[in-house]
C-alpha cells in the first residue's frame, strides 16, 4: 500500500520566493490528509497534483503561518462542489478558530466542516493506522501539538509451502489463514499461527510541528520511519533557537538518532537558509546521516520496514 509524504510548504513563519508556508500532506492509498495548512496550500496541492480530495487537517499550534490557508482551502473546495464533510483536528480553541473563518466572505459551503479538538495524550483510531497526539514545545503562551500516524501490525508473511504440506488447497482458505482466520482441513482445523510468520509493525511517521527538542518524542518516536522535525536554525543560532522554542539542525538529528529514526527530514527552515540550506544539512549529517532538507514539492515514499528497501526521494 503506498505511504507517500509531500512537502507542499517547508518555509518558517516568513514565506520566500523558494519556500510556501507549512503544510505536509500524507497520502495513504486512498486517504489524504494535511498536517498545517498555511497560505496558499490549495495551490501547493494543484502544482503537485495531489488531487483536491482532502479528509483531514490536522494543525500543530495557531500561530498564523500554520492554519492561514484553511479559509481559501474552504473555498476552493466548495467552489469545485465538494459534498463530503471534512475533519479539522487541533487543539482547545480550533472550533472558535474554524467557526471565524468559515464566516469570512460571502460563500457558504455545501459541506459540513467538523471539528474535533485533542490535546496531548489523545489517540484517534482509523481504518488499520491511528494518530497519537504529543505536546511540543513551543512556549508556555501557546498549545503545539506534534503528532504521530502510525499503522497497525500486519499478519507475519504467509508460508504457502507449510499451509499445502498441512492440506490447505489454494484459494479462499489461503485468505482466510492470511487475515488471522481457522480454516478446517479434513476434521483438523489449521490455525494461522500454524502457517504465518511473526506480526510485522506497520510504517511510523512523526511530525513535531514548532518546537525545541523533548522527551517525549523519544519515547514516543522510537523507530519512525520518517521524523520531520523542526529545523528552523543552525548551531550558530542556538540561542535565538532557544528563545524562541525553535530547534537547531543538530538538535533535530539528536532526536533522530536516539529514536533511531529511518530518516529525518528538517523542514520549517529560517528564511536566511531558503536557498542555500547546505549549513543546516551539513550540521545533521554530522549526527544522523541520513537527513533530507526537503524543498516545496518533494516527495518521499515510505516502503514497509521488512522490504529493505530505501525511503524514495523525489524532488530534493
Amino acid at each position: 500500500m503506498p505511504l507517500d509524504v509531500i512537502f507542499l510548504g517547508t518555509a518558517g513563519a516568513t514565506p520566500t520566493v523558494e519556500r510556501s508556508p507549512p503544510a505536509i500532506m500524507i497520502k495513504r492509498e486512498d486517504e489524504m490528509m494535511l498536517f498545517d495548512c498555511g497560505e496558499g496550500t490549495q495551490r501547493q496541492m494543484m502544482k503537485a497534483r495531489t488531487g483536491m480530495f482532502l479528509d483531514r487537517i490536522y494543525i500543530t499550534h495557531f500561530h498564523a503561518d500554520h492554519f492561514l490557508g484553511i479559509p481559501g482551502m474552504i473555498q476552493t473546495l466548495a467552489f469545485q462542489g465538494r459534498k463530503k464533510p471534512i475533519e479539522i483536528i487541533g487543539p482547545p480553541g480550533t472550533e472558535r478558530l474554524i467557526k471565524s473563518m468559515a464566516a469570512l466572505g460571502a460563500n457558504t459551503p455545501n459541506f459540513d466542516i467538523m471539528v474535533r479538538e485533542v490535546q496531548p495524550g489523545d489517540e484517534l483510531e482509523y481504518n488499520e493506522y491511528s494518530v497519537r497526539v504529543l505536546k511540543a514545545d513551543h512556549g508556555q503562551k501557546i498549545i503545539s501539538l506534534a503528532y504521530i500516524l502510525e499503522e497497525d501490525e500486519r499478519p507475519g508473511k504467509f508460508n504457502r509451502q507449510k499451509a499445502v504440506d498441512l492440506g490447505v488447497e489454494p484459494g479462499p482458505d489461503f485468505g482466510k489463514l492470511q487475515k488471522g482466520r481457522e480454516v478446517e482441513v479434513d476434521g483438523d482445523v489449521v490455525k494461522p499461527e500454524m502457517v504465518l510468520g511473526p506480526p510485522r509493525r506497520g510504517r511510523k511517521i512523526m511530525y513535531t510541528g514548532d518546537t525545541r527538542p523533548t522527551q517525549d518524542f523519544v519515547q514516543e518516536g522510537m523507530k519512525a520511519d520518517l521524523l520531520i522535525h523542526d529545523g528552523t536554525f543552525t548551531e550558530n543560532d542556538r540561542e535565538r533557537a532557544i528563545d524562541t522554542k525553535h530547534s537547531t539542525a543538530r538538535e533535530a538529528a539528536e532526536i533522530a538518532r536516539e529514536t533511531q529514526a529511518r530518516m529525518l527530514a528538517l523542514t520549517h527552515l529560517s528564511s536566511r537558509y531558503s536557498k542555500n540550506f547546505m549549513p543546516l544539512l551539513q550540521e545533521a549529517r554530522e549526527i544522523f546521516e541520513n537527513t533530507v532538507v526537503p524543498r516545496d514539492l518533494t516527495r518521499l515514499r515510505i516502503p514497509y520496514p521488512e522490504k529493505d528497501r530505501e525511503i524514495e526521494v523525489n524532488g530534493l
